[in-house]
């Protein structure tokens, strides 16, 4: 959306075919890396913020095992079990400190283990995806006339957005046809604004 917005913008102001496409790829491949570099540090965090909990609970048991213990006992009261079954439970658990941890940190904190490996891995998708997606609207500037590309690059960005928003709404909740035209309209409505001030650059 942001490179539809600027590749209209760029158009209205100057209608140059070579500036609109350096422009674009400049602000394309600059964001991607961005994306990139956002998901990488971003899911580092995650990391090292459930490793630093794991570290803490762990002094905790060591420390005031028999307060921890109680609430293993209390969380599993609390889902209705009693008796002989909640005793099971509570040694089952609590005879393995790891195992114990990770009860504790989901029940608690409602936190997960983030998955370490693979973040280059993730964090090159994101950033190739981000090229994709946002080359889709460039593309018809590089064969077309710029008022041909215009229209072209508008059609072909918003079908995308349409498909990339029902898929969405598919695979979590929602109607998929509002979803793919709730994210079109955000679209247009960024390529409009980003085409307006183009156009009042070019009148200055």
């Amino acid at each position: 959306m942001n490179i539809l917005g600027l590749v209209l913008g760029v158009a209205a102001a100057s209608g140059s075919p070579r500036i609109i496409i350096a422009a674009a790829l400049s602000t394309t491949f600059a964001e991607s890396l961005s994306m990139a570099a956002v998901s990488y540090t971003s899911t580092q965090a995650d990391r090292d913020y459930y490793n630093g909990q794991v570290a803490r609970e762990k002094e905790h048991i060591r420390r005031f095992t028999d307060i921890e213990r109680e609430e293993i006992r209390r969380i599993y009261q609390l889902k209705g079990f009693a008796g002989k079954q909640l005793d099971d439970i509570v040694s089952t658990i609590t005879s393995d400190v790891n195992r114990w941890v990770s009860v504790m940190l989901a029940e608690e904190l409602k936190i997960s283990p983030v998955e370490g490996s693979g973040l280059l891995t993730t964090a090159g998708i994101v950033g190739i995806a981000a090229i994709i997606g946002s080359l889709i609207p460039v593309v018809p500037f590089l064969a077309l006339p710029v008022w041909a590309a215009i229209w072209s690059s508008i059609a072909a960005a918003g079908a995308s957005l349409f498909v990339v928003g029902a898929y969405k709404a598919k695979v979590t909740v929602g109607v998929w046809w509002k979803a793919g035209l709730q994210l079109l309209a955000i679209g247009l409505v960024t390529a409009l604004i980003g085409y307006a001030i183009g156009a009042t650059v070019a009148r200055l």
